[in-house]
């Protein structure tokens, strides 16, 4: 039985027959039932960013099933373009993909237009390998909608001549601030431009301090508490102190790496691919830093989940395919070769194999950030809400806003988002 709610699926059904004039369109539970043991050539659809690593796996399955061949179908490189090639596709009931590559944060939105083919049943996929977070962010109202393919979490990195040991809680991080004002840089920076990559700085503050930006039901606005506003606060105090430069109002991921390789700053948050950066000889760090998991209030903080989940089309002819190919995706082979091309994987083994711990002296940092890492609101209505997060949150760190007044509007927002 669907847990979809059927006004959402009669919503994205109506939506489809609007745009394509298609006079029997299937309504999502019915494209739900059929082909399920399908088998046959499927396409995959991705963003041409991260076609390489994908293409190898591709290649390896279709050398192993010629009468099953994938047939890379490469989207736009900008998130929004990928989402809307995806979203014309669905609601036009094309099934030109079978196999879609899915930001984490689509996952629920997907699910509840009624357009991912649960895997439960006979397209069941096996999870007890798969770190815990990258599973709850393919699962939407309990079920399961798709399957990790790969993952990332945010690190604290550290220059290693200023910090003998690297702060866990957020006190602790301000008390070494000193170290770097004598040395004339930057104490912490990160990424709070007014775009996507604000709210994942602020929903990470905000999961550091044991608050949440809405309810499980994806849409009630939870942010009004003492915990939110306490996160709000210390990032606005630590603006007004100094402890993050008003700069960094401009940073996105791109000025964050090059300010902290430039030995600008003593710490910086940033993605791993900020690593190989570091000990390039472009740095001005190289071997003079190291990575640790963010700070919290009490300890270890929540990262944000990043990464891709692969979810089937119901609109797909090949299903059984479709499932067997997510699944490979999955294995250990697939997985091992996702960390050598530094795009972190779901299999959670991984992380402790001898080689690649060697060769990745932050994987054990990565597996620890991801173990308390923390998906972003999973919710239908997730691009609503994160313009409600950081459009407030950036007049607050800007002055533009008190903390009171920028959480109330934000609740506000979230709360007509859900309507």
């Amino acid at each position: 039985m669907s847990l979809i709610p059927r006004a959402l699926l009669a919503a994205g059904a109506a939506t489809a027959l609007l745009l394509t004039g298609c006079s029997n369109p299937l309504s999502a539970d019915q494209a739900a039932e059929e082909n399920l043991d399908g088998r046959g050539p499927i396409s995959f659809a991705m963003g041409r960013n991260d076609a390489a690593v994908m293409m190898q796996v591709i290649d390896r399955w279709n050398e192993d099933n010629p009468d099953e061949q994938v047939e890379f179908i490469e989207l736009p490189g900008e998130a929004d373009e990928q989402r809307n090639a995806l979203v014309q596709s669905l609601q036009a009931q094309d099934g030109q993909y079978d196999v879609m590559a899915l930001d984490v944060v689509w996952t629920a939105e997907f699910a509840a237009e009624g357009w991912l083919q649960p895997l439960e049943d006979e397209l069941a996929i096996e999870t007890s390998g798969l770190l815990p977070a990258t599973v709850e962010s393919a699962t939407y109202r309990d079920t399961l909608y798709a399957a990790p393919q790969n993952t990332n979490g945010a690190l604290l990195f550290y220059r290693t001549d200023l910090v003998e040991t690297p702060p866990e809680t957020w006190d602790e991080l301000i008390e070494s601030c000193p170290a770097a004002f004598d040395e004339g840089i930057d104490c912490y920076i990160g990424q709070f431009r007014n775009y996507e990559g604000l709210t994942v700085n602020v929903s990470e503050a905000v999961n550091a301090f044991g608050g949440a930006i809405v309810g499980e039901d994806g849409q009630t606005p939870e942010v009004d508490t003492p915990e939110v506003h306490e996160a709000l606060q210390l990032l606005v105090d630590s603006f007004a102190d100094g402890v993050i430069p008003q700069r960094a109002t401009g940073f996105s991921e791109e000025e964050t790496h090059l300010t902290f390789t430039g030995g600008d700053a003593m710490y910086a948050r940033n993605w791993p691919y900020m690593y190989a950066i570091g000990e390039s000889e472009e740095s001005e760090i190289a071997g003079d830093f190291a990575v640790a998991p963010l700070p919290g209030k009490d300890g270890v903080g929540a990262s944000t989940l990043g990464g891709y989940n692969n979810g089937i089309s119901v609109f797909s002819e090949n299903k059984a395919t479709a499932r067997d190919f997510i699944e490979f995706v999955q294995s250990e082979e697939n997985q091992r070769s996702f960390m050598e091309a530094a795009f972190p994987p779901v299999l959670e083994s991984v992380y402790d194999d001898e080689e690649l711990l060697e060769e990745y002296p932050y994987l054990q940092a990565l597996k620890e950030s991801l173990q308390n890492a923390e998906p972003r609101p999973v919710t239908p209505f997730y691009e609503a809400i994160s313009t409600a997060i950081r459009d407030n949150a950036y007049a607050a760190i800007r002055g533009d806003k008190s903390v009171d007044e920028a959480i109330a509007d934000m609740q506000s927002a979230i709360d007509a988002a859900g309507r």
